[in-house]
C-alpha cells in the first residue's frame, strides 16, 4: 500500500472537456471488455443445460447478469477512483479525479460518483418505457449520455455525476 504523501498530487487546473471525452471513449472500450469477460465467466450459471445453438437466457438470468456486471463495474470504479488511483484511460490522458478541495477521493465518494453516473441510463430506460407505446422509443436513446451532456450547461463544465459526488477531473502534473 502506498503512502498518500508519496502519491504526486495533481494540479488544480481542470481538464478540458475534449480531453475528458477522449478518456471516456477509451474507458468505454475497456468497459466493454470487462463486461464481456464478466458475462463469459457467468455463462455457465445462466445457460440452460446443454442446449444446442444460441439461446437467449430467461428474464431472471438476464437480471442476474445485469446485477453482476453492475457490481463488478462498481468494484472496479470504486477501487480505481479512490485513494489517488486512476483508470488506464485517466493515466493515458494525464487526468486525475479529486475532491473539490483537491484531496484524493475516498471510496464512499467514488461509489457515489459511480451510482450517479447511472442517472442517464436510468432516465433513458424510463423515457423508453413512456415513449415506446407511442412508437417514439428510439428518442430515449440520447438520455444515456445525459450525465455527460450536462457538462455543456454546467457553469464549471462538470459532468453531472461529478457535480453530485463533489469531485472534479483535473490535469495531472
Amino acid at each position: 500500500m502506498t503512502d498518500a504523501a508519496a502519491i504526486p498530487q495533481p494540479s488544480s487546473a481542470p481538464a478540458s472537456l475534449a480531453r475528458r471525452f477522449a478518456a471516456l471513449a477509451y474507458e468505454l472500450l475497456l468497459l466493454a471488455a470487462v463486461v464481456l469477460v464478466t458475462g463469459f465467466v457467468a455463462l455457465p450459471l445462466v445457460t440452460p443445460g446443454q442446449a444446442i445453438g444460441l439461446t437467449v437466457p430467461g428474464l431472471p438470468q438476464r437480471v442476474f447478469l445485469f446485477c453482476l456486471a453492475f457490481a463488478v463495474l462498481a468494484a472496479y470504479f470504486t477501487w480505481t477512483w479512490s485513494g489517488g488511483r486512476r483508470t488506464l484511460p485517466m493515466k493515458t490522458w494525464r487526468l486525475a479525479l479529486v475532491l473539490a478541495d483537491g484531496e484524493p477521493v475516498p471510496p464512499r465518494s467514488a461509489l457515489m460518483r459511480y451510482l450517479a453516473a447511472w442517472i442517464g441510463p436510468a432516465l433513458a430506460v424510463a423515457a423508453y418505457g413512456a415513449l415506446h407505446p407511442l412508437g417514439l422509443g428510439a428518442h430515449a436513446a440520447w438520455l444515456v449520455g445525459f450525465n455527460f451532456l450536462w457538462a455543456f450547461v454546467d457553469p464549471a463544465r462538470q459532468f453531472l455525476h461529478d457535480r453530485i459526488a463533489g469531485t472534479r477531473i483535473v490535469m495531472r502534473v
